[in-house]
């Protein structure tokens, strides 16, 4: 399954398990002068002594090992963020040899953090993709780019995607992917023995994100929802699988190994396969601009047209942006859905509040438009409910790139490493009464939880923000209510109890199989 071979790597590697995100491994504590230094001196703001790094509380190394194997939290170390927390506090150490991380599991705290962090904020130097890049002598796209390259970059990018009126331009495209994906279910449906059942839904969600993501960069459809994947796509998304699998061993291993062993070869291999589907599929588009400005006619297209006929991005700069979007693109947008619909279908009360509200602005055959959509309040806080419950990255980071930060009486200078435990604090019970409940009422106007806004920011904050979430609202809030409109979900009899499982990102921990009963036409 195609979900499977992503997912899968994420199985691999002791030491993407030990640090809470494998790219923030790259970035290290640095206690050399600037932070030596200055606890010598003393640290003073006016005439008090500020704390460092040292003076923090946190686990040690064998407590970290005792509790990822012999107490099994390797595969769950987004609940372990309740757990460091009770025990040191909202904000404790970690070391893992040179590695030394600032852990935050207080929603004050880490506000104090994001709002410090100055123009160019960083979440981790991603050296491990930039091996790759510099290889091969490819751009940066806006993961691996820093600073003010980062910054311009991410303007031209953000434009046709970030703005809410942008983002409903590509309300067309996703409609029809989601029309095909429909046609998906119900085929799997009726091919199951119960005639209702469909396994792993997880599974085609996932083709769906690929299929509706690429459609909206490269604009063009890959067939992901066929029946019979093309070769070429089939090939494209093994790579991507392939590439995050191979990046865990040469992460861990040491580059002196990079000839004797066959990790660092096949990560490579896999990137340039990425990259040369991504090219092919550019220089297939800049063929049809070049046709028309040759026939005198009007350049006229979505986000790729944009990019390449803008001037600003060359199409070297195009493709490694447009690579790096496509990666970011998917597990949003299908574990949110896949969590929404296995929820939905153990609350059944909400989810005929749900079917009422969708029916009353969409009747009869109609399909959702971008209007539509801001009619549809419940529709949205079903969203943000799971959203808020399965945050896709349980922890985020942030390095101190441009100046050093406090928090209170605590001083940590430039290149601290901040990990920010995003699931511990949106499952607080002093951010959102009942945490553990699917309550997606909290989130409407009338019934609103009043609680700092940074409790739950599953697309992060600032310019730093996910450039895609609007997108990625606009798949989920089409295809849910259109799900919706056509089936009643109910939960597999035989399945029981989901547990979600931190795979880097979060993901839950068995397949999710559902029902599918098809609703009478009104």
């Amino acid at each position: 399954m195609i979900r499977a071979a992503v997912r899968d790597c994420y199985y691999v590697g002791i030491r993407s398990r030990i640090s809470p995100l494998l790219q923030t491994c790259r970035v290290t504590l640095k206690q050399g002068t600037a932070l030596h230094g200055a606890a010598a001196a003393g640290i003073a703001e006016g005439n008090k002594k500020m704390k460092t790094f040292d003076d923090l509380p946190g686990p040690s190394l064998l407590s970290n090992l005792y509790w990822f194997f012999f107490r099994g939290y390797l595969l769950h170390t987004h609940k372990l963020q309740s757990i460091y927390k009770k025990k040191y506090g909202p904000m404790w150490k970690s070391s893992f040899g040179a590695y030394k991380t600032v852990n935050i599991a207080d929603v004050d705290i880490l506000e104090t953090v994001l709002r410090q962090e100055g123009k160019y904020p960083m979440r981790s130097d991603m050296e491990i993709w930039k091996i790759h890049r510099r290889l091969r002598d490819l751009a940066l796209g806006p993961f691996t780019e820093e600073g003010h390259r980062w910054h311009t970059l991410r303007s031209i990018l953000n434009k046709r995607m970030l703005k809410p009126a942008e983002a409903m331009l590509y309300t067309g495209a996703v409609n029809e992917v989601v029309t095909d994906y429909l046609d998906t279910l119900d085929a799997m449906r009726k091919e199951s023995p119960s005639g209702v059942m469909v396994n792993d839904i997880a599974n085609t969600f996932y083709r769906f994100a690929f299929e509706g993501i690429s459609y909206i960069l490269f604009e063009t459809r890959i067939g992901c929802l066929e029946k019979n994947i093309p070769p070429e796509t089939k090939k494209f998304i093994d790579s991507i699988g392939a590439m995050l699998k191979y990046s865990v061993f040469v992460s861990f291993l040491p580059p002196w190994t990079n000839n004797l062993l066959p990790y660092y070869k096949l990560y490579i291999e896999n990137w340039d396969n990425i990259f040369e589907f991504g090219n092919k599929l550019i220089d297939q588009k800049m063929q049809k601009i070049q046709e028309r400005l040759e026939r005198g006619e009007e350049v006229q297209g979505e986000y790729l047209t944009y990019l390449l006929s803008s001037g600003k991005l060359t199409n070297k700069e195009v493709n490694g942006s447009v690579a790096e979007l496509l990666l970011a693109g998917v597990d949003t947008t299908s574990n949110t859905l896949s969590w929404a619909l296995y929820h939905l279908a153990r609350n059944q009360e909400t989810q005929q509040s749900l079917y009422q509200e969708v029916t009353s602005v969409i009747p009869g055959e109609g399909i959702p438009t971008a209007e539509d959509l801001s009619k549809m309040p419940l529709l949205k806080a079903v969203i943000k409910e799971i959203l808020r419950m399965y945050p896709v990255v349980p922890t985020n980071s942030r390095v101190a790139a441009e100046k050093e930060i406090i928090i209170g009486d605590f001083f940590f200078p430039k290149d601290t490493l901040f990990v920010l435990s995003h699931y511990d604090i949106s499952r607080d019970e002093n951010n959102f009464p009942e945490p553990n409940k699917f309550i997606p009422q909290r989130w409407l106007r009338d019934q609103r939880t009043k609680n700092n806004p940074f409790s739950s920011i599953p697309f992060g904050y600032g310019i730093r923000a996910c450039v895609g979430r609007r997108i990625a609202e606009l798949e989920m809030h089409l295809a849910l209510s259109r799900i919706i409109k056509k089936f009643e979900i109910r939960p597999d009899p035989q399945g029981g109890d989901v547990k979600s499982m931190a795979r880097i990102v979060l993901s839950p921990s068995k397949p999710i199989n559902l029902q599918f009963l098809e609703r009478k036409s009104l």
